[in-house]
C-alpha cells in the first residue's frame, strides 16, 4: 500500500495534556509510569515532545473538582499556571495556555499570572477561560453558591474584559529606569481602569508591567450558546467540543475573527485492533466515561482521514488524548509531519498566529 498522501488544508495544533491521559483508567497501561504522574520530570517528557512536533499550543487543564470519585481511577490536579511557569524556559515556540477558572477567582489575580507567564516564556503564554458548575466546587470555597451556566459565562466574559483592561494599563514603556533622575517608571504611563460591572469593581492598574505580547491569546472552550457569545466576544482561539459536524459549523461560523479548533478525543495505536483493545480495556476497568465531544480510537492513518473532513470554518484540532505517552509519541511521529502547516512567521504566540500586537488602549494617540 502507497503512503498516505499529506493533508494538504493548513492546520492548527493544539494539545491537552493531563497525567496519564483523559481516561481516569490511562494510569494502568504499559507505559504511563503512574509513580512520577506528579512529577516535573513527566512534564517534561511531554513537553519535549510537543516542541519536536512543533505544536501550537500545550494545554495544562485545571479545575476545582477531582477527575473522578472512583477509587481506582486517577485522581488529583497540579497547578496548571505553576507548571506552564515551569516549562516556560525549558520550551522555545509552543504556546502554553494553563487552564484557569473564573468562578472563584478575581480578574486582578489571573491577569498577573498569567503576564507573567508570558514575560517568563518571551511572549509565548495563553489563557483558557473555564468555569465552575458545581456546588462541590462553590462549597471549597464559601463565598457564593454555584449558579447557571448562563450567569458563570457572563462572569467569564467580564472576567477577561477586566483582564484585558489590567494587560493594558502599563504602556510599553512605562518602565524608563532613569538613573540619572532616580525615576523607574514614569506614572503617568500607568493607568487606572476604574472597571464597575455587573460582578467585579476594579480599579487598577496592574502592579504587573506590560508583558511581551501586550495581549495573552485568550482560548475558550464552545459547548453551549453562553460560551459561544463570550467566544464570538474575546476568543483567539476557540475550542469546539461537539461531536455533531452540523453543530461544529455553525458554532465555527459564528466566530469570524477566532482561530477554531476541533476537541478530539483520541487513543493511536499502530493497529486498528490494538487500539480498539485498549480502549475496551480502559472501560473494563473504569466503564461509563461517555466521549466529551468527538473520539477518535484508531491508527494514524485513521485519523488522518478525519482530519481531512473537517467542517468548513475550523482551522485545526485540540487533541485530547485518552492515554499518555503512547498517543501523543504516535500523533507526534506519524500524524502531524503529513499535515501541512500555516507559516509560522515570528517567535511570540501571537505572531504565530498571525496576530498582530495591540496597542495599549490607555496610551496616548490610541483611539477610546
Amino acid at each position: 500500500m502507497s503512503p498516505r498522501p499529506p493533508v494538504r488544508e493548513p492546520l492548527r495544533w493544539a494539545v491537552e495534556l493531563d497525567g496519564a491521559g483523559r481516561h481516569p483508567a490511562a494510569w494502568r497501561l504499559p507505559g504511563a509510569r503512574p509513580g512520577e504522574l506528579f512529577t516535573a520530570a513527566h512534564w517534561r517528557r511531554l513537553a519535549a515532545t510537543v516542541e519536536a512536533a512543533d505544536l501550537d499550543l500545550l494545554v495544562v487543564p485545571d479545575a476545582y473538582r477531582l477527575q473522578s470519585a472512583e477509587e481506582g481511577d486517577q485522581r488529583g490536579r497540579l497547578d496548571a499556571v505553576a507548571l506552564a511557569a515551569h516549562l516556560a524556559p525549558l520550551t522555545r515556540r509552543a504556546g502554553l495556555v494553563p487552564v484557569v477558572t473564573t468562578t472563584h477567582t478575581e480578574p486582578f489575580h489571573t491577569q498577573k499570572a498569567i503576564a507573567t507567564l508570558d514575560l517568563t516564556s518571551r511572549g509565548r503564554a495563553g489563557w483558557q477561560v473555564e468555569v465552575s458548575t458545581t456546588s462541590v466546587e462553590a462549597d471549597l470555597f464559601g463565598r457564593k453558591p454555584s449558579a447557571p451556566a448562563e450567569e458563570l459565562w457572563r462572569e467569564a466574559a467580564e472576567t477577561v474584559d477586566v483582564a484585558r483592561r489590567l494587560w493594558d494599563s502599563w504602556e510599553d514603556d512605562a518602565v524608563i529606569r532613569d538613573v540619572a533622575t532616580g525615576r523607574y517608571v514614569d506614572r503617568d504611563r500607568l493607568h487606572p481602569v476604574e472597571f464597575a460591572g455587573e460582578f467585579f469593581s476594579v480599579k487598577g492598574p496592574s502592579i504587573t508591567p506590560r508583558s511581551p505580547q501586550g495581549q495573552p491569546l485568550v482560548v475558550v472552550p464552545v459547548r453551549e450558546e453562553p460560551s459561544l457569545a463570550l467566544a464570538a466576544a474575546q476568543a483567539d482561539v476557540a475550542r469546539l467540543e461537539t461531536a455533531d459536524p452540523d453543530r461544529a459549523g455553525t458554532w465555527a461560523a459564528a466566530l469570524p475573527d477566532a482561530t477554531v479548533l476541533l476537541d478530539v478525543e483520541v487513543l493511536l495505536r499502530r493497529e486498528a485492533g490494538e487500539a480498539a483493545d485498549v480502549a475496551a480495556q480502559l472501560e473494563e476497568w473504569s466503564p461509563g466515561h461517555a466521549p466529551r465531544t468527538l473520539r477518535h480510537v484508531g491508527t494514524p492513518e485513521t485519523f488522518l482521514d478525519l482530519l481531512g473532513d473537517l467542517p468548513a470554518g475550523v482551522g485545526g484540532v485540540a487533541v485530547v488524548p485518552l492515554d499518555l505517552p503512547v498517543t501523543l509519541d504516535l500523533l507526534a511521529a506519524d500524524v502531524v509531519p503529513r499535515v501541512a502547516r500555516p507559516v509560522v512567521r515570528g517567535s511570540t504566540l501571537r505572531e504565530r498566529f498571525g496576530l498582530p500586537r495591540p496597542a495599549s488602549r490607555y496610551a496616548r494617540g490610541v483611539p477610546a
